[in-house]
């Protein structure tokens, strides 16, 4: 039991990292290079790690990668809340490590990725997005994740998909992070704080509503 319970939380870990090296490693070569990646490059970026990542590690963790999916799952009982707080340490040491190697390897950044809302963007303006790109984002997760849907390409697809497009249009606004461990790791190391409190709590509110969504949409299945 312990040896399982290990290993769905090294998968956590490895997939968060994964996700946010190649992620926030898009950005930070996008920033250091004057744009060489591109908007679109990195939105892309984002879609294809967690497509890759959730089949690398799907049927060993369920690859959660973000601390609001774990909590809403907890909330919609497909997840022990026992498991909630390794999840969510693990996640964000993945999440620490992967900025911190884009710290050894680009110490020119300044950014390494973190989220802030866009120039004449209200931050009140970015939580509601925040919290609605979030909403999006779980109702996919949950619903590609229960009966006769759960499908491991199914879900990779989907999510990989949904997160892409959420990037693409809402990146320009507030980076469109969607997971507070991907905001928290590079606003700690780049320093760059002050609108970090949206990033913590909109995705987990947003994800939350989600489940409940969920749970209305689903009554009489």
């Amino acid at each position: 039991m312990e040896t399982n319970v290990s290993k769905r939380d090294i998968g956590e870990l490895l997939g968060t990292f994964a996700m946010v090296f190649c992620g926030c490693g898009a950005m930070t070569i996008d920033e250091i290079t004057g744009g060489a990646i591109s908007h679109v490059g990195v939105a892309i970026t984002w879609g294809l790690i967690v497509m890759a990542m959730i089949y690398a590690y799907g049927e060993i963790s369920g690859a959660h990668f973000n601390p609001a999916v774990t909590l809403a799952f907890a909330v919609a009982k497909k997840f022990s809340w026992r498991d909630v707080p390794k999840y969510i340490i693990f996640q964000t040491i993945g999440a620490f490590l992967a900025i911190l190697l884009l710290w050894f390897l680009f110490p020119e950044s300044k950014s390494f990725g973190h989220t802030y809302p866009a120039e004449n963007f209200p931050p009140i303006k970015a939580f509601v997005l925040e919290l609605i790109l979030t909403f999006f984002l779980m109702i996919v997760i949950i619903n590609v994740s229960s009966g006769s849907k759960e499908i491991g390409t199914m879900a990779a697809i989907a999510v990989g998909a949904v997160i892409l497009l959420e990037a693409m249009f809402a990146g320009p606004m507030t980076k469109a992070s969607m997971n507070p461990a991907r905001s928290l790791a590079p606003a700690i190391v780049s320093g760059n704080l002050q609108h970090l409190w949206l990033y913590l709590t909109a995705p987990f509110l947003g994800a939350i509503l989600a489940v409940f969504t969920y749970r209305f949409v689903k009554i009489g299945d």
